[in-house]
């Protein structure tokens, strides 16, 4: 994978960067990639590419169910390596696996990804609106993605993974979502991850009573 200057990006990395809120902090970062191999890439497709196989024989043997449907064909598992790759590149210190990855990806449309975008970043949409004006937060991300992967022709997927397999949360986060926008034919990826992070910590309040005044937050008006 080749990182891309892009420039439409820039914008909103300086904005998202280290958004201070008060007592949160919102980080966010969109990074594009050309799905051509680079440095060491090629080794590790082809790694991921041997794990995938393995497991696809090993279900065959094992399971009298068929494997997953959606690893049985090149063109889902080539994605799955550009997906998996894409993450490395996001967290280089972190070691994925291309079988457990696949669990946690989810395809979403771009109604689905603007309503947890709406949800979780009501705050710093509002932060843009009275700092920087001019189109909504949303609008300018939409512009900035759609330049460079086209978002009409493009793939979404989201990276939604259990506690033990995201590197965000081990590092302390309260919440935080991973979205792949993936175009076939441009063969390009913009990864866009963003994530918030209490200011309160320093001031010795734990991580578990955080998450659990955020939850009572989010349920505070449904009804159970």
């Amino acid at each position: 994978m080749k990182f891309l200057e892009c420039s439409a990006l820039d914008r909103l990395n300086d904005f998202l960067g280290n958004l201070n809120l008060g007592e949160r902090t919102i980080k966010g970062c969109l990074e594009a990639y050309s799905c051509k191999h680079a440095g060491s890439d090629k080794k590790l497709s082809i790694s991921l590419e041997t794990e995938i196989l393995d497991y696809l024989g090993k279900s065959s043997d094992t399971d009298s169910s068929s494997p997953d449907q959606t690893l049985l064909t090149r063109n889902s598992r080539k994605t799955l390596v550009y997906l998996v790759l894409t993450l490395y590149h996001m967290y280089p210190d972190y070691d994925f696996s291309a079988v457990k990855a696949h669990q946690f990806f989810a395809e979403e449309s771009w109604d689905s990804f603007k309503q947890i975008f709406d949800t979780y970043m009501n705050e710093a949409s509002k932060e843009w609106a009275e700092t920087v004006g001019s189109a909504s937060l949303l609008d300018t991300l939409f512009k900035a993605l759609d330049e460079v992967v086209k978002l009409v022709d493009s793939e979404i997927y989201g990276y939604v993974p259990d506690f033990e397999a995201n590197p965000l949360l081990e590092s302390g986060a309260i919440w935080s979502f991973n979205f792949l926008f993936y175009n076939r034919k441009l063969k390009r990826i913009v990864s866009f991850r963003f994530s918030c992070f209490s200011n309160l910590i320093a001031e010795g309040l734990l991580i578990d009573d955080i998450h659990n005044e955020y939850d009572e937050e989010i349920f505070a008006d449904m009804d159970i």
